[in-house]
């Protein structure tokens, strides 16, 4: 691939500003990158200041020629990942009562279709009451937050997001099409909880910093100004989420952070009645609530129960002092979740890293569902029925294409649903993965899953691409991908480094991956890369890695980059959390509050201000070689905010002594989660994955 000459790259203004805290002064030269208007940007972003709006555009026009020359590898990467995408492809029907539903892509449609049919009947009676493509006409930005029917299928909500800022406005249908309700209901999360009576709804309302804080009910027909205020969380570090028991029978109102958690019910045959508290928040307890028969039941972690034990108590008793053992702690074996039906209780636990399904009958026998591969993942699907036998699960890993099972709980058979089709061929045999582990700094073990194509050498001659997170306890599986094929089959190496600050080998990988442990986080990443690139076990070489993340895995790749640039070849950092320390500072942006018990709160202590400003990547930009790098942004992003890869990407301009490439893609019609429609999130990706094979293949390019 040639050298492509092209313009020089923007250089943004330097506007110092003196932030001093704890009696710390810090220079920030490109703090003007942040709108003081910001909330309206996420609303309209023709709000969007013109200094800064012209900055971000000419970083665009300075990536878009960079890549200029990439055009046709790129529409080759798109047609390989769109070709490997059943265009026509359609859930497995969900059972409820004398329907089911489902969701459904035409052949070159970019959203869903959504459909029900009478029960156990012809496709011929499928009836489309929602159709994506038709409802995103005109729209730049087009996500759909939730659909939800009533409870006597009358009806039905949907909610719509058309800037990506994550405010979703819901409205009303009758599924015949004879009534389009007027009323709407603004600035909420996106997900609607139905009363059994099928005329209340509750949704959440975000405040003017983007927070999920208050519950209200609402009777259709009326206007949202009518509605009813059910409950507020007044402790900004609290974010309020809304569901349904399983049974049905209540409302789940659930309020928290990432380490406490607090629950209220409220009778969904009642929808008019006051809350009620299940147990007050306690530092560090989290719990969730299921229905199940006249009983609760509580995954939690009370008590000390560090990888979560489950519980029952009696629906009418449901406050603490009632909660009785059901499940018992078993350290190291992480309970992840928890799915109620009529006779059993399912659970999704994880040990040594790996997953399985266990069933919990009515006499409190158990079984778990026998699986194969070295390393997989399992997702439990929830349905709409509680009266049922019939379990739905989801099996992938990195060589095989998802599968969806019904599991007979009594009988303990299975029946494929669905399997991923591949149109354009897999043939699973060419394909190799395993798991291997690496050696961190304080002797930790930390896995690694690896996927290769069978003909790629394993002699450290072929070039890896390295993905990690490490945040919020989230787990990144080894399941299929029809992207990173496109990589795989031109001799790279993919592997996802399963490092602490997520919950892969329990709760504790979590703790000893956050706050003033954060370190760990990195240090792990840094010994997945050296592990792989160096030693007998070595499948590539130092400078032939390059490294993925997004968000907190943004922020993740920006700190390693930072720490050992000599490792890696390339860095990709979508919607990166780089500018860490302000906005750990910042009590007014939509997520800093809730973040403090994951980071530390920089603000009361000196010490955890002084520890993040250690690690976090914009602080820590200093004059020296850089692997190429590509950063992406979204403009109406409510997580990140654009100008933190803004200004990381500003700075690493003015002190980075290299001319490997930095780019920098600002969406600006886009959110966290980029661009909508399925098909563009494709050309996404293969622009990120041409700049991969730009840098890998050409030694000699240069800014």
């Amino acid at each position: 691939m040639p050298s492509i000459p092209h313009p020089q790259p923007p250089r943004a203004p330097q506007k110092p500003v003196t932030l001093t805290a704890h009696g710390i002064s810090r220079t920030d030269e490109f703090a003007w990158h942040r709108a003081d208007n910001w909330q309206d940007v996420i609303r309209d972003p023709a709000q969007l200041p013109a200094d800064i709006r012209a900055y971000l555009e000419a970083e665009n026009t300075y990536t878009a020629a960079v890549m200029r020359g990439t055009e046709d590898l790129q529409e080759q990467l798109f047609a390989e990942m769109k070709g490997r995408i059943a265009e026509d492809d359609a859930s497995v029907p969900a059972p409820d009562g004398a329907w089911e539903y489902f969701s459904a892509f035409r052949t070159g449609g970019q959203y869903p279709r959504f459909v029900r049919r009478p029960r156990a009947t012809a496709a011929g009676q499928d009836q489309v009451f929602f159709d994506g493509d038709s409802e995103s006409s005109g729209a730049s930005y087009f996500r759909i937050g939730g659909i939800a029917h009533a409870p006597d299928h009358s009806r039905f909500a949907y909610a719509v997001d058309t800037l990506g800022s994550e405010l979703f406005t819901v409205r009303f249908r009758e599924f015949d099409g004879t009534v389009s309700y007027g009323e709407t209901l603004s600035e909420t999360s996106g997900r609607v909880v139905w009363a059994m009576d099928s005329a209340h709804v509750f949704y959440t309302v975000l405040d003017r910093n983007h927070r999920p804080c208050r519950v209200f009910r609402h009777c259709l027909g009326t206007s949202q100004s009518d509605d009813v205020l059910v409950y507020e969380e007044d402790d900004s570090g609290f974010f309020v989420s809304l569901g349904l028991t399983e049974n049905r029978r209540f409302v789940v109102i659930a309020s928290g952070d990432h380490v406490t958690t607090e629950v209220r019910l409220i009778d969904a045959a009642n929808p008019t009645s006051e809350p009620r508290l299940v147990a007050p928040r306690q530092h560090g307890v989290e719990y969730s609530v299921h229905g199940h028969g006249d009983e609760l039941i509580i995954l939690t972690n009370a008590g000390g129960a560090e990888d979560f034990k489950v519980m029952r108590t009696p629906a009418s008793t449901p406050s603490r002092e009632h909660w009785r053992d059901w499940v018992p702690h078993v350290p190291g074996r992480l309970i992840e979740g928890l799915l109620c039906f009529a006779g059993e209780v399912v659970r999704l636990e994880r040990e040594a890293g790996l997953q399985r399904i266990v069933i919990r009958h009515a006499d409190d026998t158990e079984h778990a569902i026998a699986l194969d591969e070295e390393a997989y993942a399992l997702g439990l699907e929830p349905g709409f029925e509680y009266d049922t036998t019939t379990l739905r699960f989801s099996y992938s890993s990195m060589t095989t294409p998802e599968q969806i099972f019904d599991y007979d709980m009594r009988a303990r058979t299975r029946v494929l649903r669905k399997q991923q089709i591949v149109p354009s061929g897999h043939d699973a045999s060419q394909y190799r993965s395993s798991r291997v582990f690496a050696t961190s700094h304080d002797g930790e073990q930390v896995p690694i899953s690896l996927l290769w194509r069978t003909s790629t050498p394993l002699d450290g001659s072929a070039p890896l691409l390295l993905y990690g997170y490490g945040s919020y306890g989230i787990i990144i599986p080894p399941a299929f991908s029809v992207t990173r094929l496109s990589l795989v089959d031109r001799g790279f190496i993919y592997a996802i480094a399963h490092i602490r600050g997520g919950k892969d080998k329990g709760y504790g990988w979590y703790r000893h991956g956050r706050e003033l442990e954060k370190k760990n986080t990195f240090l792990d990443f840094i010994a997945a890369a050296e592990h792989l690139s160096s030693g007998a076990q070595a499948v590539t070489k130092p400078g032939q890695i390059t490294i993925e993340g997004g968000s907190a895995g943004g922020m993740l790749v920006g700190a390693v980059a930072n720490m050992r640039p000599d490792l890696f070849r390339a860095v990709v950092a979508h919607v990166p959390f780089v500018d860490v320390l302000n906005t750990i500072c910042d009590g007014e942006l939509p997520l800093t509050p809730i973040e403090w018990p994951e980071w530390g709160n920089p603000i009361e202590s000196r010490e955890v201000f002084e520890y993040i400003g250690s690690y976090s990547p914009y602080d820590n930009v200093i004059a020296q070689a850089y692997p190429h790098i590509l950063v992406t942004a979204g403009l109406t992003d409510p997580r990140v905010t654009y100008w933190e890869p803004a200004k990381w990407v500003a700075r690493l301009r003015t002190r980075k002594t290299d001319d490997h490439l930095l780019l920098l893609r600002t969406y600006m019609e886009a959110g966290h989660a980029g661009k909508s429609g399925r098909f563009e999130r494709l050309r996404e990706t293969a622009l990120h994955y041409a700049f991969v094979l730009l840098v890998n293949r050409n030694p000699d390019v240069r800014s």
